[in-house]
C-alpha cells in the first residue's frame, strides 16, 4: 500500500512540474512572438514591474525602459528564434535558457545575432512573469 501512496505522489508532483514547464514554455514562446510585434499591452502581459533586462553589451532597462525600446523601434526585431532551450522550474521560479538567432534592425542597421539569454519567471497571481533577462557573448 506504502509502495502505490509514494507512486501516485510521485506521479502527482511530475505531472505539476511538467505542466508548470508547458505554461512556462508558453510564456517564452509570447514573448519571442512580442519582440517581432510589440505592443505596450503584450509585453506589460509578459513582465513583471520588477523587471531587470541585460543586454550582452552590459546595457540594462527596467520594464518601461525594455518595452519603450521594442515599440518605439529602436530595437526591431524582423525574425526571432530560440534554440538549444532549456526550462528548470522551482515551486514558483522557472529558469529558461537558450540561444537567440535574430535578424535585428538597431538604429537604422542591420544585423543578425547570436546570443545566450537566460530569462527568470515568476509565477505572480497565476501568471508566470518575466522577472530577469541577462544575455551574453557565446564563445
Amino acid at each position: 500500500m506504502k509502495t502505490i501512496l509514494t507512486f501516485a505522489l510521485f506521479l502527482c508532483v511530475t505531472f505539476a512540474f511538467a505542466q508548470a514547464e508547458k505554461e512556462v514554455a508558453s510564456q517564452v514562446e509570447k514573448l519571442r512572438l512580442a519582440l517581432i510585434d510589440p505592443t505596450v499591452s503584450n509585453l506589460n502581459e509578459l513582465s513583471s514591474i520588477h523587471l531587470s533586462y541585460g543586454h550582452s553589451s552590459g546595457k540594462l532597462e527596467n520594464q518601461a525602459q525594455f518595452i519603450e525600446a521594442l515599440v518605439s523601434g529602436a530595437s526591431d526585431f524582423a525574425t526571432v528564434s530560440f534554440e538549444d532551450q532549456t526550462i528548470q522550474v522551482e515551486k514558483d521560479v522557472a529558469i529558461v535558457r537558450h540561444n537567440l538567432v535574430a535578424d535585428v534592425l538597431d538604429g537604422g542597421k542591420s544585423n543578425s545575432i547570436k546570443i545566450g539569454v537566460i530569462l527568470v519567471w515568476q509565477k505572480e497571481k497565476s501568471q508566470w512573469k518575466l522577472i530577469a533577462r541577462q544575455a551574453y557573448k557565446l564563445s
